[in-house]
């Protein structure tokens, strides 16, 4: 199982939900953790410390979050 650290890109506002650029969490995965299981790690992540429904957003996806393996 890898790390991965998983980044906004951008800012943006959606569905009441405020994402701001450099917003990062890490999650340790077998794969790519925004593509496996519709990314539920990644929103678990941003939930946990954030406070924050990435997936109420709309933005658990490849144009809005960009994902790199850490190790």
């Amino acid at each position: 199982m890898a790390l991965y650290r998983i980044t906004v890109k951008r800012s943006q506002k959606s569905n009441g939900v405020d994402l701001e650029k450099g917003m990062s969490v890490e999650v340790a995965s077998s794969g790519d953790p925004v593509s496996i299981s519709g990314g539920k790690l990644v929103q678990e992540a941003f939930e946990r410390i954030y406070g924050i429904d990435i997936k109420k957003a709309g933005a658990i996806n490849h144009s809005v979050l960009d994902v790199a393996k850490v190790n």
